[in-house]
């Protein structure tokens, strides 16, 4: 090993190798930690909790900025919109809020659900979000004034997800009635029924080019859609458990998806062939 050494000393040269910053831990909630995400620029993350509330973190320093309290239910999700001046967020109390990401108040609102709100999102311009729910609908509001523009009802069953194409021109959502959906964004008109899994539809979201969706169902597949007419062009079939979520990559080449069999899986996006298993948790894969 010494004569490794001298011959290789770039080996042990620390110098030669990426300095990672120490890990910091966000520690505040007094529940549960249900998502965290970065904003825009990376430079803070929020939190949201079972606790009832939200919290802005400082990224680089892992101080806590501002705690957003106003919620009487868990808050599930919690996401900044595109410009980072703003967050929305989701809750058990049947409502989402809009924050001021810069001061942590509380701008407006968004009353109208009768059920839990699953999930809510920004339009790619930051000008709507839109809201699942379990009352069987997905709501579309203005995101300045928190005014509720359409209801997007069609569903059957719970509303998992709702998320726009990256043009911002329509919304896909996913139901526990077994199919996903399309919509106009502008009018709340339903385009198309994906109708073809025999579960709940777990998550349901656009290729980065916005011509193709990939849904993930309990029914252990996903499946990848024409955004355009509907079509059904391919089913991804290899998990043995329910499939929780799908997406694709960045640039939309390939789609991973992750199961309660304690695998992900790395799918061809174009031709929806498995590529790859990645296999070595020990429970249950979420995302």
């Amino acid at each position: 090993s010494s004569a490794i050494v001298k011959r290789y000393p770039e080996l042990i040269n620390i110098d030669n190798y990426i300095q990672l910053p120490a890990p910091r831990t966000l520690a505040g909630h007094t529940r549960g930690v249900r998502s965290a995400n970065f904003s825009p620029d990376g430079n803070r993350i929020v939190t949201a909790s079972s606790d009832n509330t939200a919290k802005i973190w400082n990224a680089v320093t892992g101080v806590l900025e501002h705690t957003l309290a106003g919620h009487t239910g868990w808050v599930k999700p919690a996401n900044f919109s595109p410009d980072g001046n703003r967050i929305v967020t989701a809750s058990d109390d049947r409502t989402a809020n809009i924050w001021n990401a810069t001061t942590g108040a509380l701008e407006h609102t968004l009353a109208g659900h009768t059920s839990l709100v699953i999930s809510a999102n920004f339009s790619p311009d930051g000008n709507h979000i839109v809201t699942a729910s379990d009352d069987d609908t997905a709501n579309i509001w203005n995101a300045a004034t928190g005014a509720l523009e359409h209801t997007l009802a069609g569903h059957a069953r719970g509303v998992r997800s709702a998320n726009f194409s990256p043009d911002g021109n329509r919304i896909v959502t996913a139901s526990n009635d077994g199919t996903a959906k399309i919509w106009n964004a502008a009018t709340g008109a339903l385009e198309h029924t994906l109708a073809g899994h025999t579960g709940t539809v777990t998550s349901a979201s656009f290729s980065p080019d916005g011509n193709r969706i990939v849904t993930a169902s309990w029914d252990d597949t996903a499946k990848i859609w024409n955004a355009a007419t509907g079509a059904l062009e391919h089913t991804l079939a290899g998990h043995t458990d329910w499939v929780n979520s799908a997406s694709f990559s960045p640039d939309g080449n390939r789609i991973v998806t992750a199961s309660d069999d304690d695998a992900a899986k790395i799918w061809n996006g174009a031709t929806g062939a498995l590529e790859h298993t990645l296999a070595g948790h020990a429970r249950f894969l979420k995302s």
